[in-house]
């Protein structure tokens, strides 16, 4: 023992040593500081008075002002006692026992998480638990409050005969969690209370039972498991409906009984190089998941995934077999069987190591095989898209690329670029697709087996210009490209499955292949002409911008020839001459990020398309604003303009309270398409959120939600509807 003191007094007739004056006392890992303490070595017993503060071998602080305890610090009384644990954790009492089987006894105790007012510490914390005895259980690791009432805002709003909750040293405890609650139209009131339960360090399960007034009791677990490799998780769902007269007639939520899910998830790491995994669900309808709200299934469209990827240094494989669940109110399930089974479909990309010719040479190939049960074709306007046959599709894409840039003493630079890519094909759809009367007017191949190739040779030449001034640096590019190629070989004789998604701007001017997937090649001769440019000043201002156009030099425009899913028209690319397209985009140093982009015809330069958003982050607020305009396309079914405006801001009131909201606007129609609003509270103890969110005329059964989380650290969560909710989806 270290003791150090102003005066030590030492009887030895009574064999007691008395301290006093600012005691420092050392002792097997213990510390103690106090203005008396009189050591009896007789009985072995130290007794401190006045302002006294033990720090425990583990961290933990205690104050007190009166404290009885034996030499090693194993048991004893305290008055007046307040305890600090590592974590935050306070705990305060009227008087305590230390006991000698690792336990503390707290009479009259108060427990928080929260720390006190530094203006008024003598203010009640924003919640505490008031109890007639608080057990603090160093073997089991728990703490217990007894006979506990609950306050916040230091009024009691509840009363529980005893609570468990673990201490600051543990990360995992069996036990009950908060409860949590919801609130919907068709399902009405949910309660859950949720059991968690640790069966070994790398295996855990949560047990979930939800009763909702409407529907009856839902029962849902989870458990994980960590292996060395990698993890798993199995999640399971089961419920007797006992209303199911209050969804719409005729759904599949009405005209379901017993409704079940089960979903499994897993990823392995073979190696550092290579992984393994999975995403499985199966339920026993189409909408299970949805209308109940399951954590991360209640998604329009759930994806099943069986995968494999591979990363190399110059090289990269993935593999990945897809089945997707689309979860509506549709009792045949008609969306779903329209949906490609996908298995498998795998890329692979390689880089060259070394220098080929002096340039780069990659290969890249793609395999895909799917597979379909109903026909995907439907009918907007005067315009019908075949966006998927019945039957399998089977396709695999090799390509050979190599490019060199060149730069002469002017500074121009010049990239020639060769590539190769062939493609194998076969397809067991119908020989003339057709619906509601209207028959696919191009020459589809029907049930065959197709080969083509595409060879390209392209020049590329880029004249950097860097202007310094005494405000600011800019660089101006002008950018020309040629790539010459022979027509595209059985220009919309095959199914479009992955190049259906098409938008011409100025992120895709310059590409080789404009489209968006391997069904379709771009063919012919073409030019892209544009400049980009940049700029940055002193005062911290950026600008970007690109402007061009594309020109059809010769061969066939695979972007006006005929396609299942009329997927060059009205792009800007299906004539000779393509619309312009433009981007510009300003960054203040504020926080301020504007951007627009748009498509204006090349005759008229009237507006095609646009795009505009203004996001700023600010130190108290931060949002987006995004403006959408689509002139009609009639070949896509759209007869009018469409205009859309999205908002989502968030505003920090204070240190602790923010503010978040969400819509959307179709303006034409003027009505709001989605919206929503949320408040939240956070501090170091405490974090409250409330939010409503609807979407109008959706396929969710539930109109409307209302979700609340109020989350007390170290005690938990209360919950009132779905965790997947946000005001801001």
């Amino acid at each position: 023992m270290l003791l150090r003191a102003n005066e030590l007094v030492y009887n030895q007739d009574s064999q007691r040593v008395t301290a006093t004056g600012g005691v420092q006392i050392y002792y097997n890992r213990h510390r103690m500081v106090a203005q008396r303490v009189e050591y009896d070595q007789k009985t072995g017993r130290v007794m401190a008075t006045g302002n006294i503060e033990l720090v425990e071998p583990d961290g933990n602080r205690i104050y007190a002002e009166s404290l009885d305890i034996t030499d090693d610090f194993g048991e004893g009384f305290v008055n007046s006692l307040r305890v600090e644990t590592t974590d935050n954790t306070r705990m305060a009492a009227e008087s305590a026992e230390q006991l000698p089987d690792e336990k503390m006894i707290l009479n009259n105790g108060v427990y928080t998480a929260c720390l006190p007012c530094a203006q008024r510490p003598d203010k009640a914390p924003l919640w505490q638990v008031k109890a007639q005895r608080v057990i603090r259980d160093g073997k089991s690791h728990t703490i217990r409050l007894e006979h506990a009432r609950f306050e916040l805002f230091g009024m009691p709003i509840g009363y529980v005969p005893f609570v468990t909750v673990p201490d600051e040293t543990v990360e995992r405890k069996s036990g009950f969690l908060f409860p949590s609650m919801s609130l919907t139209d068709k399902l009405g009131f949910g309660t859950t209370v949720p059991y968690y339960h640790v069966f070994s360090p790398s295996m855990d399960a949560t047990l979930s039972p939800t009763y909702y007034t409407k529907q009856g009791l839902l029962l849902q677990g989870e458990v994980r498991n960590r292996f060395e490799t990698g993890d798993h998780t199995l999640r399971f769902a089961y419920i007797d409906q006992q209303k199911a007269s209050a969804f719409d007639p005729g759904t599949s939520d009405a005209r379901a009984g017993n409704r079940a899910m089960i979903y499994s998830k897993g990823e392995f790491k073979i190696n550092p190089r290579w992984t393994f995994g999975w995403n499985a669900m199966i339920q026993s309808d189409n909408n299970f998941s949805k209308t109940y709200k399951l954590e991360g299934l209640n998604t329009s469209n759930v994806t099943n995934d069986v995968y494999l990827t591979g990363i190399g240094t110059r090289n990269y494989f993935d593999l990945h077999n897809y089945y997707f669940d689309v979860q509506d109110t549709d009792y045949s399930s008609l969306a779903e069987k329209r949906q490609a089974i996908v298995y498998p479909v795998i890329d692979y990309t390689y880089y060259a190591p070394e220098p080929v010719a002096g340039g780069e040479l990659s290969f890249n190939a793609n395999l895909t095989n799917i597979s379909r049960r109903k026909d995907d074709f439907y009918t907007e306007g005067s315009s019908t898209r075949f966006r998927g046959l019945e039957g399998s599709y089977s396709r695999f894409t090799a390509e050979a690329e190599w490019k060199r840039t060149f730069t002469t003493d002017e500074g121009l630079l010049i990239t020639p670029i060769l590539a190769a890519r062939g493609d194998g094909l076969r397809s067991t759809a119908s020989s003339a697709p057709s619906y509601n009367g209207v028959t696919y007017d191009g020459d589809f191949s029907g049930d065959s087996a197709n080969a083509r190739y595409m060879l390209t040779a392209g020049f590329e030449a880029r004249y950097p210009v860097l202007i310094t001034t005494g405000t600011g640096t800019h660089v101006i590019e002008p950018m020309a490209q040629v790539f010459a190629r022979p027509n595209e070989q059985l220009a919309g004789e095959l199914p479009n499955e992955d190049a259906q998604s098409f938008v011409f701007d100025a992120t895709t001017l310059f590409e080789r292949d404009k489209f968006s997937g391997y069904d379709r090649i771009e063919g012919g001769t073409r030019a892209n002409v544009g400049v980009r440019y940049s700029g940055t000043f002193d005062n911290g201002i950026g600008l970007r911008g690109i402007f061009g156009q594309s020109y059809q030099l010769a061969g066939q425009n695979s972007f006006a020839t005929a396609d299942l899913v009329n997927v060059g028209a009205d792009s800007g690319l299906e004539s000779k001459v393509s619309d312009f397209v433009t981007m510009a985009a300003l960054d203040l140093p504020k926080g301020y990020t504007i951007q627009a982009q748009g498509r204006f015809d090349e005759k008229t330069l009237e507006l095609r398309r646009a795009d505009a958003s203004v996001s700023y982050k600010l130190p108290r607020v931060n949002g987006t604003v995004i403006y959408t305009n689509i002139q009609p396309q009639p070949e896509y079914g759209l007869q009018e303009t469409a205009e859309y405006l999205k908002a989502a801001n968030s505003l920090k009131i204070n240190e602790n309270w923010s503010f978040a909201t969400s819509a959307t606007w179709d303006i034409n129609k003027r009505d709001v398409v989605r919206r929503g609003v949320g408040l939240t509270y956070a501090d170091e103890c405490t974090v409250f959120t409330v939010a409503y969110s609807d979407q109008p005329a959706n396929t969710d059964p539930n109109d409307w939600t209302v979700t609340a989380r109020l989350t007390f650290r170290t005690l938990g969560d209360i919950n009132v509807g779905s965790s997947g909710d946000s005001s801001s989806n």
